[in-house]
Formats: structure tokens, sequence, C-alpha cells
């Protein structure tokens, strides 16, 4: 059976300056994992040897005389800044939710981001007071969940989820579709979480991380070829799970160029005490990639579950005029 959504209204002024908010809170996120990638890829997790203070003050912007000078420090103290920043957009984002935003499942997700973001800097801090590897690996695995959910939000306040117009799709084999989005978003994120285990230690190429690293590679591949596959077969007509997955493709391309790049040059820069250029850029680059195909990735999968799903009675209403537009559930 192909269904034909029809538009159910246009979004409020309101929700499209939120909506637009959420993407630019998304955007610094990909900032600031790129920052954090850098402090790792130079090794600069420590240049800062305290927290929450830094240098024994509470200064931000200015804690030690000149010290933006010093790369391994701008690098550490600028990454705080930077997620001091995230920080307070996310803050501003669940509050301005919590108010404006008539749906109740909107506003508990907004909380959660904020949430999860003062988990974030908190993992950061804990993590140079106790000198642990171990929750520098957590730190960089819940930064991926914390950057899902920001995506997640800015497609629930998108004109495409807020009207209905979703294109055409196949009802009959939605279920399918829907598993396999979600699928492939757990395969990434065990990658994921293979790749922080593989690189924060900063000690070399652990053979044993590295083949699973690797097989995961050609796992995570395979799903997202499989994603694409069904997208583009059946779903084309959708604002959202076509074009991700598009997206994955070439992304997964390039991640798989940037990962036997950065694997061959720290065979090359063997222990990696002192990084070359090279190894600095392709890591953090390698980084940056894989968590813009976790991003397309939840944007497929939340798109996707609305598949074969009619329009549910919930609704958003317009705050500045009363317009409602229904919503279609997740939890149906």
């Amino acid at each position: 059976m192909t269904t034909h959504p029809e538009p159910l209204g246009e979004p409020a002024t309101e929700m499209t300056w939120r909506h637009r908010f959420t993407v630019l809170t998304a955007g610094t996120t990909v900032l600031l994992f790129a920052w954090g990638a850098f402090v790792t890829s130079i090794n600069a997790g420590l240049a800062v040897p305290d927290w929450p203070s830094s240098f024994n003050s509470y200064d931000p912007f200015n804690p030690w005389p000149e010290w933006w000078r010093l790369m391994p420090v701008l690098a550490e103290h600028g990454h705080r800044l930077v997620g001091a920043l995230v920080g307070i957009l996310t803050l501003i984002l669940a509050v301005w939710t919590w108010i404006a935003d008539s749906r109740r499942w909107m506003k508990y997700l907004s909380v959660g981001a904020l949430l999860l973001v003062s988990l974030q800097g908190t993992l950061g801090g804990l993590r140079v007071v106790l000198l642990s590897l171990d929750l520098a690996v957590v730190h960089a695995c819940i930064a991926q969940v914390f950057f899902g959910l920001i995506v997640a939000l800015a497609l629930f306040t998108s004109r495409p989820w807020l009207t209905g117009d979703r294109g055409t799709y196949e009802a009959s084999d939605a279920r399918g579709m829907r598993r396999t989005a979600w699928l492939t978003v757990a395969v990434l994120y065990v990658q994921i979480i293979l790749g922080a285990l593989l690189r924060h230690p900063g000690t070399g190429i652990d053979p044993m991380l590295a083949g699973l690293h690797i097989l995961g590679a050609i796992i995570t591949t395979a799903a997202i070829f499989l994603l694409f596959r069904r997208a583009s077969a059946r779903h084309r007509g959708t604002h959202l799970l076509y074009p991700a997955a598009r997206w994955m493709v070439v992304l997964v391309a390039i991640q798989f160029a940037l990962g036997l790049t950065a694997f061959v040059v720290t065979l090359d820069d063997s222990g990696m005490l002192d990084p070359s250029n090279l190894q600095v850029v392709v890591n953090t680059a390698h980084m940056v990639t894989g968590a813009l195909l976790m991003g397309c990735a939840v944007a497929a999968a939340v798109d996707a579950t609305r598949l074969g799903r009619d329009p549910s009675n919930e609704k958003y209403t317009d705050p500045a005029n009363s317009v409602i537009l229904q919503q279609p559930s997740l939890s149906r």
C-alpha cells in the first residue's frame, strides 16, 4: 500500500527560529568534536592540569598570561571554552523548548540533552583530575549520544516533520526499513566505541583493537550500503531517509580512506610520541567524519520510524496563533 501523506500546516515562526538555533547547536557540537580530536591527536589532554579551574584560575578567557601562545594549552583550554559554549546553547535550547513547545516528549528530550551535556563536562573534568584514560573513552562515546539527540531535536523542529509532508513510501516494508536503519545506527556506534578504545590510550596501535576496528569498518560499510540500497529502491520520496542514506555512502567512502591513511601514518609514527602534522589532520578528520556519519544515521533512523504509520493524535500547538499541527508519534 502506497501512502501519500498530505501537509498538515506550516510551522510557527517561533519553531522556525528554534530549528535554526538547534542546527546552530549541532554545528557548534561538530566544532567541539573537531577541537577535541585535535587535543587527543597532539596528546594535549593534560596540558591544563586542574579542573574546574584552569591553572587555579576561574577566569575563562585569561587563566594564564598569553596562554594562547602555547599550542597544547590553547588546544585544551580552547576545548573547554567551546564545550562551555555548547553547554550554554543546550541550556538555552532546553529552556526554550520547555516554555514554547506543547509536545511533552520534546520537553523531556531537551532536558535529556541538557543532562547529557552536563555529564559530558563533568566526565571531561574528572578525566583530568583522576588522570583516567578510561574516562576519556567514555567521554568520547557519550559525546556521540549527545550529538545524535541534538540532530533528532533539529529534525523534530523541521518543516518536513511538523507538516507531515513525507513524500511517498511503501508501508508494506516499513518495518524492515526501520530495523535496517536502527541496526545501522547500532553498528556505527559500536564502531565508534572501538575507535575510541583504539585512539585514546595514545601508545600506538593495539593489534587486537585494530583488527576489531577494521572488521567493524567492513560491517559498518555493508550496513550503510544495505540501508542505501533499500532506501533508494523504495523510499526516494522521503525528505530525510533517502538523502541521509545517500550522504552516508559518500561519508563512509571518505571515512574509509581517512582510516586507511591514519593506520599507515600511525605505523610510520611509531608510539605516537611526536605525531606529525599529517597524522593530526587525518586523525581529526577521521573523528569528525565519524560524527557526521552518526548524525546522518540518526536522521535516517528517526525518519524511517515514521514509515507506515499514520499521524497520531498528538498535536503541536502554535503558541502564537493557536494553529494545531498533527504530529507523527514515535511511541505508537
